[in-house]
């Protein structure tokens, strides 16, 4: 059961900063990039106050999960892990954890100019459905 756990995890993780990095691209998915968006920010910083900046809920969990497979030495950040993992490094830490909210916060910053911009362009322009409902 844990190594499907770890599986399943490690796809959690995989969507959640694939959504994260790129949610922002497409009209489509825009407003549930910024949920996502908020929904990490909160855990870095609102659990963060509890449980250290940064706090990830996932990352906490998937190394759980690890330790009771036989995993040792894992990383603080779940980003570090999967670079390491992928390219066989031994990445800085630091390197990782501000490259990490640089991105995060461009992306975030994206999210919410284009969710503003997407707005006013409905309210501006409504839909043919809307414009049918107006006229009667």
């Amino acid at each position: 059961m844990y190594p499907f756990l770890d599986i399943l995890l490690t796809v959690a993780h995989l969507t959640v900063i694939g959504m994260n990095l790129l949610g922002w691209i497409w009209q489509k998915t825009r407003k549930l990039h910024l949920v996502c968006v908020l929904l990490t920010a909160c855990s870095w910083v609102i659990l963060g106050i509890w449980y250290g900046w940064g706090y990830c809920f996932l990352t906490d969990w998937q190394w759980e999960i690890k330790r009771t497979l036989g995993e040792t030495d894992l990383p603080n950040s779940y980003i570090k892990y999967a670079v390491d993992q992928l390219t066989g490094w031994d990445t800085n830490p630091d390197w990782i954890d501000t490259l990490t909210a640089l991105s995060f916060g461009i992306v975030a910053l994206l999210s919410v100019i284009l969710n503003i911009r997407d707005s006013r362009k409905r309210n501006k322009y409504p839909s043919a459905f809307e414009n049918q409902n107006a006229q009667g």
